[in-house]
């Protein structure tokens, strides 16, 4: 692996490569023992193919968090943050610091917004929950979700 050298153009690489390959989600799942009846579950991954998955690996040398998995489903070695903890420390500052150019960057502001509204543990209340909800449902408007928008408004009344 190479080493860190020039640390201002790798950090500028890695932002260009994850606007590319990379995705900041939040899901939610059902679970009748929270609160208010869902998790929520903040992630950020960068997916490569296996024999070309040299930048996931300084990805995760310069973060100092997160861990590879396998995604059998296409394929692809994937690096993924969920720590909510990592996403704030490692995650969000270099994002801040070296922005991406394209629109993934507004799925990052939105992400950032909800990371900080978790911390203040939020999403552990209905009202902050529909907050965190209403800005999800912003994000990745191409991606797939279990539940629909209406579908949880509807179990939070």
């Amino acid at each position: 692996m190479p080493a860190l050298k020039n640390k201002r153009n790798i950090c500028e690489y890695i932002s260009g490569y994850v606007d590319g390959e990379g995705c900041f989600s939040v899901s939610f799942s059902k679970r009748e023992k929270f609160l208010v009846g869902w998790e929520t579950k903040p992630s950020f991954s960068v997916s490569q193919n296996e024999d070309r998955a040299q930048p996931l690996f300084l990805i995760q040398q310069l973060f100092k968090c997160g861990f590879m998995r396998r995604d059998f489903s296409d394929k692809t070695l994937k690096f993924e943050v969920r720590s909510l903890n990592d996403l704030i420390m490692h995650v969000i500052p270099h994002f801040e610091k070296y922005p991406m150019v394209s629109n993934k960057q507004k799925d990052f502001e939105l992400f950032k917004q909800i990371c900080f509204l978790m911390q203040k543990e939020l999403h552990k209340e209905k009202q902050g929950l529909q907050k965190i909800m209403n800005l999800a449902f912003q994000m990745n408007p191409s991606g797939k979700r279990k539940y629909t928008k209406a579908e949880m408004q509807k179990a939070l009344r």
